[in-house]
């Protein structure tokens, strides 16, 4: 049983709150204990939820961490450790009231202190702060008690807070001064850290002490009504595709995270394995470095978007398991727009040379950052510079590992490379807003000078966020995009589908933008 709430104040989506106990009895894990083994496919050198944006890092931290509000399956706003949200009638405050008997991994309870000291680590190094950017302040007037003031009016504020893609996750307030991508991995979710070796794995176990959310009878989204049914889990860095179907096929694995196209047939006719496909997993795209030249000159970045052909970037980056797909948000979505679209899929090699004559391009080497952890991302990258070969661009390729290649490409005014690739599929997931975070200020994917951003496009992020309608954000998201597609700032590929596997055994995982391990169990 459920209620919304601030539906009247004109919200992008409602809180989901419990109207009274629920009637039906809540999960209850149907078998309990086992180890469950995870092949993940890319490595990962940091828990540091609040710094780091890699799917890596996320889908291992987000089993163990929480945050104030996320998502549900649906991908509606819900609370999660907040009990309620209260917005004030001049829609400049928001009241958290947290869920009482809360507690950290180290034996902590949780209270608004820690709440507060969470939002000051993440406004003074989250990779995402700008989340912040509208807020005047908080507090936390009681212990129960959390309390945003904005600085002005912004409709999409909780949709913005409620992102899992770099969330704002709650940590004990003594861990708040610990430097980027060294945080101590100490949250509130149903796992706990037991051991991780970068490079290695990473094992969680059960937290004993979890409390789960009683407003809900079942998991949903990352939240809702969740248990550790199992003993432990044990995510294992599985780089080789060949690797994890053959763990998955002796049952070394009970889980991987992706099984290459080439391989499902088979599988498919395995009754030990069970095959879990999600389409429109990610969406291919390559970020340019504007800082440096000659990537900071628009009319080489057309130059390489007219020589890009997306669909042989794409059949090579998915074994042919893609669909072609204009911009930032996926066809199915209802914030989906083509706007740009004749900046897309040019494949024009003349018009790509005539361009690089314009920008008086002399043939200097061009670094392509990529990485082999990622094998969509490593041949997208691949046929790129092929294409930008043909077209009369000296492109070479820089292959490092998957966190390497993140944190490299994080650097404000690096002259290290040209062009990251990457896979965007949580982010348009969870919608335009949390997509086009990517691209604005401070940390705007494009890498702009001294991390200054482009104004016209820093002032379509602003009406995406403050604008009152629905109907004037998503024109602004629109306007975005186009800007973006035409000065050349990303390059999207297209979308491809991921497909996940686990062993028949393994009970209710169920395929998501990142691997959920709470109300999973193993089959006796």
């Amino acid at each position: 049983m459920q209620r919304s709430i601030l539906a009247s104040c004109g919200l992008a989506a409602a809180i989901a709150l419990p109207l009274s106990p629920a009637a039906a009895a809540p999960f209850s894990c149907p078998s309990r204990g086992g180890d469950l083994v995870f092949g993940q496919e890319a490595n990962v050198n940091s828990l540091d939820q609040m710094t780091s944006s890699t799917i890596s890092t996320r889908n291992i931290a987000m089993n163990i961490y929480e945050s104030l509000v996320t998502r549900d399956e649906n991908n509606k706003v819900i609370a999660e450790l907040a009990e309620s949200v209260e917005e004030a009638p001049d829609r400049l405050s928001y009241t958290f009231r947290l869920r009482q008997g809360i507690g950290f991994h180290n034996g902590k309870p949780m209270t608004s202190a820690d709440v507060a000291a969470s939002f000051d680590r993440y406004k003074r190094i989250g990779l995402q702060r700008s989340t912040l950017d509208n807020v005047q302040g908080w507090e936390a007037p009681d212990a129960a008690t959390f309390v945003i003031r904005m600085a002005r009016v912004q409709p999409t504020f909780l949709e913005a807070l409620s992102s899992f893609s770099v969330p704002i996750v709650i940590i004990p307030a003594e861990h708040k001064d610990d430097p980027p991508q060294q945080l101590r991995p100490v949250g509130t979710g149903p796992f706990r850290i037991a051991e991780f070796v970068p490079g290695s794995h990473a094992k969680l176990v059960r937290y004993d002490g979890y409390k789960p959310n009683t407003a809900y009878e079942e998991r949903t989204g990352f939240g809702g009504y969740k248990a550790a049914c199992l003993d432990s889990v044990t995510f294992r860095i599985v780089t080789e595709a060949s690797a994890r179907v053959a763990g998955l096929e002796t049952g070394e694995l009970q889980g991987v995270e992706d099984v290459p196209t080439k391989s499902v047939e088979a599988l498919k006719k395995d009754s030990n394995v069970t095959i879990l496909p999600l389409e429109n997993w990610w969406i291919q795209i390559a970020l340019p470095n504007t800082a440096q030249a000659p990537t900071s000159d628009l009319n080489f970045r057309k130059a390489v978007q007219a020589a890009i052909g997306a669909e042989d970037v794409m059949d090579a980056a998915t074994d042919g398991n893609y669909r072609l797909n204009v911009g930032f948000q996926y066809p199915n979505q209802p914030t989906y727009t083509d706007a740009g679209k004749e900046t897309y899929n040019i494949n024009d090699p003349e018009k790509a040379a005539a361009l690089l004559k314009q920008s008086g391009y002399k043939g200097e080497p061009i670094t392509i950052l990529t990485n082999r952890d990622y094998p969509a991302m490593y041949n997208a990258a691949l046929v790129m510079q092929q294409q930008l070969q043909a077209a009369g661009i000296n492109a070479q390729l820089r292959v490092v590992d998957w966190p390497t290649s993140v944190q490299m490409s994080q650097k404000v005014n690096s002259t290290e490379w040209h062009f990251f690739h990457s896979g965007w599929g949580t982010q348009p997931a969870l919608g335009a807003l949390a997509t086009m975070q990517f691209l604005a200020s401070p940390g705007a994917n494009y890498r702009p000078r001294d991390d200054k951003g482009d104004p016209d496009v820093e002032a379509a992020w602003r009406d995406m966020n403050d604008l009152p309608t629905e109907a004037e954000r998503n024109a602004a998201f629109a306007r975005m995009q186009k800007l973006v597609l035409e000065r050349a700032y990303a390059y999207p590929f297209g979308s491809l589908t991921k497909v996940q596997a686990v062993r028949a055994n393994v009970k209710n995982f169920k395929p998501f933008r990142i691997p959920r391990f709470s109300n999973v169990w193993i089959a006796k």
